[in-house]
């Protein structure tokens, strides 16, 4: 019987492409590893152009600014999307399977983050969404190896996914009770005091008293009205604490392995345990 590994050699050999060069390999581990000098170096230029290209986009919307610089803020925006055009290009061409980068997070963030430039031909006025390439900073906890980051925002997901029912249950039970009590306060002051005109604005007030953040906005004056205020005051400080409670629990459970910063060259899929030799979503030799 063969062995776990050779199955899994066997399966690479199937599904690593004919003819796929060595050069494609040395791009992908340039530009998807933070391993190697040239990796880190790659990753690090990268951000410099995204943190760059987000702060002429912002310059570019103070008026004064851009009536004096109009036309160099023009050339650099189509710099910066020739680069990251290039770059996501090569993203494409350097993975043995195109698709699953393509479907992934950064992969659909990469995309994003150029098409404004070419809507803007078409559609002018589509550059501002352009600021959504602030999302690919998210690549620092991979470029300076933070593996640390890594592992603990991993834990952190795994307990909220975990914890998801009971945070929906207390979801609706907050949902409920808003509803309640905007109910109550509609009764007790809508007579009285014209800011509670409507039971979906005295929901509003409820929320915003329930959840500790008291805008003052809207207030009741009647003495019951303000019972109902108190009440609902203290209620907020206490159920703050549940779902911290519930999440708290289940990170305390979670066990997991530490997580490396290596990107699987056949999927895309970044960060496996540090001692993993496979993908463990499509099986590739790491």
């Amino acid at each position: 019987m063969s062995s776990i590994k050779e199955i899994f050699n066997n399966t690479e050999i199937k599904r690593k492409p004919e003819g796929f060069a060595r050069h494609r390999e040395k791009i992908h581990e340039i530009i998807f590893e933070a391993e190697t000098t040239a990796g880190k170096l790659f990753d690090i230029t990268l951000l410099i152009m995204i943190f760059s290209s987000i702060i002429v986009l912002m310059l570019e919307t103070v008026p004064q600014y851009y009536a004096s610089h109009k036309q160099l803020f023009y050339i650099l925006e189509w710099v910066y999307t020739i680069f990251f055009t290039i770059e996501y290009l090569l993203r494409i061409y350097c993975v043995y399977r195109p698709v699953y980068y393509i479907k992934s997070f950064f992969g659909i963030i990469d995309l994003l983050s150029i098409l404004p430039s070419y809507l803007t031909i078409l559609i002018p006025g589509m550059h501002s969404l352009m600021i959504v390439r602030g999302l690919r900073l998210l690549r620092v906890f991979r470029i300076f190896k933070l593996d640390s980051f890594t592992e603990q925002g991993n834990i952190i997901l795994s307990a909220l996914i975990d914890s998801r029912k009971k945070l929906i249950i207390f979801a609706v039970t907050i949902i409920i009770m808003v509803t309640i009590f905007g109910s109550i306060i509609y009764l007790v002051e809508h007579l009285v005091n014209p800011n509670f005109d409507s039971i979906p604005r005295c929901i509003y007030w409820a929320i915003v008293t329930i959840t500790t953040v008291g805008y003052g906005d809207i207030s009741p004056i009647t003495p019951f009205g303000q019972f109902i205020a108190s009440i609902i005051m203290l209620m907020g400080y206490i159920i703050i604490a549940v779902p911290t409670g519930i999440v708290t629990s289940s990170i305390l459970k979670e066990n997991k392995n530490s997580m490396n910063t290596i990107t699987c060259l056949n999927c895309s899929k970044e960060g496996h345990d540090i001692d993993a030799k496979y993908c463990d979503r499509c099986g590739h030799n790491l």
